[in-house]
């Protein structure tokens, strides 16, 4: 399997979609080689100051600990423990978050090791050798292996409660299909469906996949931040919580770190959609589930 780079730098950097290909190789995806570490630093780009949250031990420590937790379990729930972790040690606002080249270091440069662990697929029946897609390393906000725990980080979390991205992370669904999605910026929203999962409603893939669907076509016709408005958003307290990273010192492992003191999603919106999305599921159309009426005589 793919070791970890044996040359770390203090610092986290920069890395163009087009270095970071050169070093996505058929035997990186297929765990077989190691990246070239010194030579992928000389085209990284050094990211201006000296802040602290811009050292890069804090975030390898983060990927080791992942590893060494759930080592004897599936890799997947590494997700629901990492993603608030990273986010509140990578303490970033969007506009940085939305820089590919930042999270294509991180897989490269930082935690390849991480990478092929984390979404090397089981083995093949027919005995074909399993790879990681390309995606994991070098791909959008909702399927590369960093920045899609981030962001989901970011968009779950509930002012400064990281307490709903753990839920939301534990499905993967959740991370696979509603990341994608538009609607989910909508705070309430976020939170209704992390409610829903909590309180029982929506319980498996398929089902998080349904109401998912239903909420997308929905949106079409129904705008969510009118029936539900969110808090005005304040830039101010995500401006301080980076300050604080120079004084805040590593997350703690087996407790919750706080994010930005921003205020949390108005309860009156999240009760008002968590009641509108379970009449949607009601409908929903969810592959395996034997509808009502169906079966009887």
């Amino acid at each position: 399997m793919t070791d970890k780079p044996v040359h770390l730098p203090e610092r986290l950097a920069l890395l163009s979609d087009l270095n970071a290909a050169a070093y996505i190789t058929e035997g990186l995806l297929a765990g077989r080689e190691n990246v070239p570490a010194m030579a992928l630093g000389k085209v990284a780009e050094p990211i201006p100051g000296d802040e602290a949250r811009v050292a890069l031990e804090p975030v390898r420590d983060l990927c080791d600990e992942a590893m060494r937790r759930y080592r004897d379990s599936k890799p997947t729930r590494a997700d629901a423990w990492l993603a608030p972790r990273l986010h509140a040690t990578v303490r970033l606002d969007r506009r940085e978050a939305a820089d590919r080249r930042r999270w294509n270091h991180l897989a490269l440069g930082v935690a390849p090791d991480y990478v092929t662990w984390r979404h090397m697929p089981e083995p093949k029946q027919d005995g074909r050798a399993s790879a990681v897609a390309a995606n994991r390393f070098r791909g959008a906000h909702h399927t590369q292996v960093f920045a899609r725990l981030w962001w989901a980080a970011e968009l779950f979390r509930n002012g400064p409660d990281y307490g709903p991205v753990v839920t939301a992370c534990s499905h993967q669904d959740m991370l696979n299909t509603v990341l994608r999605l538009d609607a989910i910026d909508h705070r309430p929203t976020a939170q209704a469906m992390v409610r829903l999962i909590e309180n029982g409603t929506v319980k498996t893939g398929r089902e998080i996949n349904a109401l998912a669907s239903a909420i997308n076509t929905s949106a079409a016709t129904l705008m969510y931040d009118v029936i539900a408005p969110d808090a005005e958003r304040d830039g101010e307290p995500v401006r301080r919580w980076i300050e604080e990273a120079e004084w805040a010192g590593p997350v703690a492992r087996d407790m919750l770190p706080e994010g930005p003191d921003d205020a949390p999603a108005p309860e009156e919106s999240v009760d008002r959609l968590v009641d509108y999305f379970s009449e949607l599921f009601e409908d929903a159309q969810v592959r395996g589930r034997v509808e009502k009426g169906e079966g009887d005589d």
